[in-house]
Parts: C-alpha cells; structure tokens; sequence
C-alpha cells in the first residue's frame, strides 16, 4: 500500500483532459483519489457556491487502465472540496492536494479569481498542503476542452510534488502555484518567484454602458515588461520564458509592522 494520501481536483470539470493529466502525475506517488466539479467552473475563485441539492457523485475513474476512486458535485472547487473532507474523508489525513492541470495560466493579481487556486486554499486551511498547476493555453481553452500536449505539465507537477511529499515546506508556504508555459519543455529551466503586482488577464469592452452585458468583451493579456518586477510569475513566465513556482500562503494579513498602522490610524 502506498504511504501518501492523494487527493486531486480542479476547476474545469471531472472530465477535463488536464484533471485526467493530473491524475497521471501523481497516481505512482499515493492513494490517489479525485474529487472535482460536476461541470467548469473556471473563475469561481474560492467562493462556496453551487447546487445545494447535489451530492458527492461516485464514479469509477479511469486512469492508464487503473480504476480509482473519484467523485464530483455540481458545485464551485472550493465547495468540493470543503465538502469532502467534512463528509467522505472526515477524521482521515491527506497529505497532499494537487489542483489542475488548469486550462490557462494563472498569474499575478488575477490569481484570487482563479477556482485552481481556490481548492488550493481550500484545503490548505484545512492543513493539506497544496499545488495549483496550469498550463498556458490560448484564451478560447478557458472555458472548453481543447486537444493540449501534457508531458511537460505532468513532469513539472511530478517533480514539485514528490518533494512535498517527502519535505516539509518552509513556514507560510501552504500551496505552491506552478505556472508551465506553452512552449515549455522538461529541460526548461524553473524559478522561485512572488505575485506581481499587475493584472495579467483584463477584459476590454467596446462602447461600454449600463447596458452592456457580463459577457460581452474581449478577454485579453497584458504583459507591461518596463513595469514589471523580474523576479514575479509573470516576468518569469512570459518574459524569461520560465516555469515560474510561486509560494502561496492563506495568511493574507499585510506584512508591515502592525504597531505602525496603529500608530497611522490613531
């Protein structure tokens, strides 16, 4: 029997080609079992939305010939999460939570929409350790299935993952965001990196008014080098062309000595 507990999900859906990449990952490292959205819910965040009359759905997941448990719920990422180890998986312990391979980058300030990244936070505030993976893709693969080459991802998130599961992490560092670039290969090289503190995705609306819709306009991605810190995600990412590996921590008190804001606002 393997020594770690497993658990994977996502944020476009249990039948997202990126979960089942995922899955493959991680499936010779742990107990793997998936857990994961009924339908895409791409951008939901961390938010605890959903069907209230859904339930945990088994199913019989199919990877490489090998049968695991898996489930999913007509509900946001982080909600399946949540709703899992409260139910399911209460009193037992994972070990790791791995969130992906999301159809898409997600980068910078945009990072707290992204329902990857939520489940990540989900389960850290519960104490399991996380990785949020996505692979580059062009925009029109955000919200549907698209035929992807997942080797490189799939060897980033092995790699990233076995040293969770045999390391502990330094303090405050709960959940590891991996970003894979398009063109990526194993050999491309990887680098620690913070949060920039721009918008990487931002949508632009023609002629906007109070009667233009949620859904109109063109999601496009802006990448401001002269005004971007080198050592962030999307610098790395988009400019050096690298895996960039973000440190995530729940904790999103400002780090500034707090005597000092007191002092400030008195």
């Amino acid at each position: 029997m393997h020594k770690y507990n497993i658990l994977v999900t996502n944020d476009d859906g249990i039948e997202s080609p990126g979960l089942l990449a995922a899955v493959e990952a991680v499936i010779d490292l742990g107990n793997v079992t998936v857990i994961a959205p009924t339908h895409q819910q791409t951008a939901a965040g961390r938010g605890l939305t959903g069907n209230q009359e859904s339930r945990l759905t088994p199913i019989k997941y199919q990877v490489n010939g090998t049968t695991i448990k898996g489930y999913h719920c007509d509900c946001s990422p982080a909600l399946v999460v949540k709703h899992f180890l409260r139910t399911l998986f209460k009193g037992q312990k994972a070990d790791l939570l791995v969130s992906g391979i999301n159809y898409g980058e997600n980068l910078g300030v945009n990072i707290t929409s992204s329902g990857t990244v939520g489940a990540a936070l989900e389960g850290a505030i519960s104490g399991i350790p996380g990785i949020a993976v996505s692979k580059q893709t062009e925009v029109e693969s955000h919200r549907q299935y698209t035929d992807q080459d997942w080797k490189t991802s799939i060897h980033f998130l092995k790699q990233f993952a076995k040293h969770m599961l045999e390391k502990n992490l330094l303090p405050d560092v709960d959940v590891l965001k991996i970003d894979v670039p398009g063109d990526a290969t194993t050999s491309t090289h990887w680098k620690i990196t913070k949060l920039a503190m721009a918008p990487y995705y931002s949508k632009v609306i023609m002629n906007p008014s109070s009667l233009s819709k949620i859904s109109e306009g063109t999601t496009t991605i802006t990448v401001d080098k002269d005004n971007l810190d080198p050592d962030s995600d999307i610098y790395a990412f988009a400019i050096d062309r690298l895996v960039s590996v973000t440190p995530i921590s729940v904790d999103l008190t400002s780090r500034i000595k707090l005597s000092a804001l007191k002092d400030q606002l008195a």
